[in-house]
């Protein structure tokens, strides 16, 4: 049996220009100094201090003793000079006359500070001042300006230095570059990047930047497929950012207006109707970026609706009472009010009963809850000002019933508007991650309220439907949650769409399709039958086991998160086919199908890895980053910790993958699978085995029956023999 070297020992190649690689073990406990001078003697070259070892393939980074305990055995490394000499020999000749000699060292540089080490030493060396005045000279062009921005970008990204060191002159020149009509695609994207960081790393700079841009300006790097991305990123970052009281503003213009006054700015139909046309309606795939960021513009524009919805009503307003009048007009239009004080209050007693207030006498206390608060009563309003017809049917419908099973439309109203908010999150951040935007509520300037309309027809129906009574009203709503939440689970690409997956998820329906949902749970509970399943709960463990490390086999791509979202980075893993080792590189982009092992230049052996942590408990998650850190991020984050004390960072992009991978690895650890996934998937294959079991005992009672063709799951990729 062959012996292992010592766990402290790495054996690895290093390469250096015009000579034959070294091959060398690495003593993790020796110095990297003497590592160093050690390999410069053997090509005999002086000065080791003057020399320092990168990794030679992928971002190349240099080592250093806090890193070094990532080199693997079997990696390729690179003598190179030392990231001080490198930053000083870079700030030189960037520096220098010749033209040709500084866009090198700029495209050097560029590559060089995603480097934190190199990003340190020329910090150090005032280069990002350099870089700065650079700019604002603005006798750069072309390329030669692109990577300065680049590498301006990565530096600042490391978060060495504040960003609100920067000059007004230097701000002004990149908003510039945004303003102009004709200007590369490169050089826009990092303006509008580096914008888009100063706003959310300055309180001071976003002032300054909401100065210079205005949303005309950017709506029309809209329609360009390169930048609409960053200016996007640039709206949210903005909008994000502004004081609460100037996002209510309006302004006659909308053209014109500053980003600080967004309120109807994101309503309006010409920046909706080209997010609309040249984004979710163009002519390209939209990347998981760009569905986050119209999540997030989704967020911020229903976020404008949380000071309604926060708003109590104030019972003594007599312009808010005046709404509730105008309400009780429209459904009762026609009926001349009497002349006596008694005979009017008695009146609007009774048509505020047939309107379904709880509070008869003064329905104002209605509105006195928040959540939803004023919003119902803004909701109410737009349906009866906007949609009359339906207002009065559905309001008249239901007043002149008299066999107790009327809908009361204002409690139902108010009901509703509070569940919207859940669903939609009104009032809550962005997730970091998510991507989860809904097109159709893209499709008009008015999405809120026509979503309200579209759902409270759809209670009335329900209510019908269930014969409900008063007493029904949680059972009714807990429906309608169903109804909603379904629908919008299928993305509907317009109101209309909605409206007919709306029609397809009758009373009938959702019964339906709940029963078939706990058949697995509730069907069969004899103990006869609760035998079978224990015995063909293992076979059916195993199947699912195998599935999931099929699955590992043909790996995942994972998106890096960083404090600049528009720049997607991305890695890939999986797991080798003989299920002993875990092969992870970088990647440039998301890619299409499985990426070669020879693509992932790292690896773990699965024997050196000790435990799988989820949630709070990886390391990645209990850092405190410049983006806000939530539940969600928590919900799909998942670590490997191997020896010595390293650990493999993920976020899974989805819940679905977060379960595969988790318990995937748990499987490969010979440890329990716990998932939901996992639960659901044993529960749906265990039954559909037990009824195949018994409708095989049937077909010997009955040899006439044609035996049943079982179907395989859809949703996954089950190899499964059901005879």
């Amino acid at each position: 049996m062959p012996v292992m070297p010592p766990s402290d020992i790495v054996k690895v190649a290093i390469e250096w220009p015009g000579a034959n690689a070294q091959l060398i073990e690495i003593d993790q406990k020796k110095p990297l100094s003497s590592i160093i001078r050690e390999v410069c003697d053997g090509w005999s070259l002086s000065g080791s201090e003057q020399f320092a070892l990168r990794y030679a393939d992928g971002p190349q980074l240099y080592i250093t003793e806090p890193s070094r305990g990532e080199i693997k055995n079997g990696t390729i490394l690179r003598l190179a000079i030392s990231p001080a000499r490198a930053a000083r020999q870079l700030l030189e000749r960037i520096q220098s006359h010749g033209i040709d000699a500084r866009l090198e060292a700029l495209k050097e540089l560029a590559k060089l500070s995603a480097d934190p080490t190199f990003a340190t030493e020329f910090i150090n060396m005032e280069g990002i001042g350099t870089l700065a005045r650079l700019v604002e000279s603005g006798t750069h062009f072309g390329e030669m300006l692109a990577f300065t921005l680049t590498a301006f970008l990565e530096l600042m990204d490391h978060g060495i230095v504040s960003w609100d060191l920067l000059s007004l002159s230097f701000i002004k020149q990149i908003a510039g570059y945004v303003n102009q009509p004709m200007v590369d695609v490169s050089i826009l994207q990092r303006s509008l990047a580096i914008l888009e960081s100063m706003v959310l790393n300055s309180h001071s700079l976003y002032h300054r930047v909401a100065q210079e841009i205005t949303v005309g300006q950017l709506i029309g790097h809209l329609s360009n497929q390169e930048i609409q991305t960053y200016a996007i990123a640039l709206i949210n970052a903005l909008f994000l950012k502004a004081p609460e009281d100037r996002r209510q503003e309006e302004c006659t213009n909308p053209l014109d207006r500053q980003l600080t006054e967004m309120a109807s700015t994101l309503a309006q139909k010409h920046l909706r109707s080209i997010i609309l046309n040249h984004i979710i309606r163009g002519n390209r795939p939209i990347k998981a970026e760009m569905a986050h960021q119209l999540y997030v513009l989704q967020v911020l524009t229903f976020n404008l609706l949380e000071e309604r919805m926060m708003t109590k009503m104030d019972p003594n307003d007599q312009a808010q009472r005046d709404v509730i009048f105008e309400l009780r007009r429209i459904a009762f239009d026609g009926e001349n009010d009497p002349s006596g004080t008694e005979k009017r209050k008695a009146l609007y007693t009774k048509d505020y009963k047939m309107l379904g207030f709880t509070n008869h006498v003064n329905p104002a206390t209605d509105f006195t809850q928040t959540p939803p608060g004023m919003l119902a009563l803004d909701n109410m309003l737009y349906l009866a000002k906007l949609h009359q017809d339906t207002y009065i049917r559905i309001v008249l419908e239901n007043s002149s019933r008299e066999d107790k099973h009327e809908c009361p439309f204002g409690r139902c109203a108010i009901e509703l508007t509070r569940m919207l908010c859940e669903i939609l999150q009104v009032g809550e951040l962005p997730n970091e991650g998510c991507n989860d935007y809904h097109p159709m509520f893209f499709t008009h300037e008015r999405a809120w309220e026509e979503f309200f309309c579209v759902c409270i027809q759809l209670l009335n129906k329900t209510w019908k439907e269930m014969r409900a009574t008063a007493e029904d009203f949680n059972k009714v709503m807990q429906v309608v949650r169903e109804q909603i939440t379904r629908a919008l689970a299928m993305k509907p690409s317009s109101l209309d769409q909605l409206k007919a997956k709306l029609r397809g998820l009758s009373y009938s329906e959702i019964l339906r399709l709940r029963q078939s949902e706990r058949m697995s749970q509730d069907d069969f509970q004899s103990p006869p039958i609760i035998e079978l399943r224990e015995r063909i709960q293992p076979e059916i463990l195993e199947l699912i086991k195998q599935q999931r490390l099929n699955r590992l086999c043909e790996g995942s791509c994972f998106r890096k998160l960083g404090n600049r979202r528009r720049q997607e980075k991305f890695w890939f893993c999986r797991l080798s086919l003989n299920h002993k080792v875990l092969h992870y590189g970088d990647l440039d982009e998301s890619p299409q199908g499985e990426v070669p092992f020879e693509l992932l230049s790292d690896k773990i052996p699965v024997s050196d890895i000790k435990s799988v942590v989820t949630g709070k408990d990886c390391p990645h998650m209990k850092e405190k980053s410049a983006l806000k850190q939530n539940k969600e991020v928590l919900e799909l984050a998942f670590s490997v910790l191997y020896d010595p004390d390293e650990t493999l960072n993920f976020v899974a992009p989805n819940k679905y993958e977060y379960c595969v991978w988790t318990d995937g690895l748990c499987a490969l650890l010979g440890r329990e699978m716990g998932s939901d996934l996992t639960r659901s998937d044993l529960d749906t294959l265990i039954s559909m085995e037990m009824k195949l079991r018994l409708l095989d005992l049937e077909n010997i009672a009955i040899p006439e029956a044609p035996p049943p063709v079982p179907k395989e799951p859809s949703s996954y990729n089950f190899t499964y023999n059901y005879s």
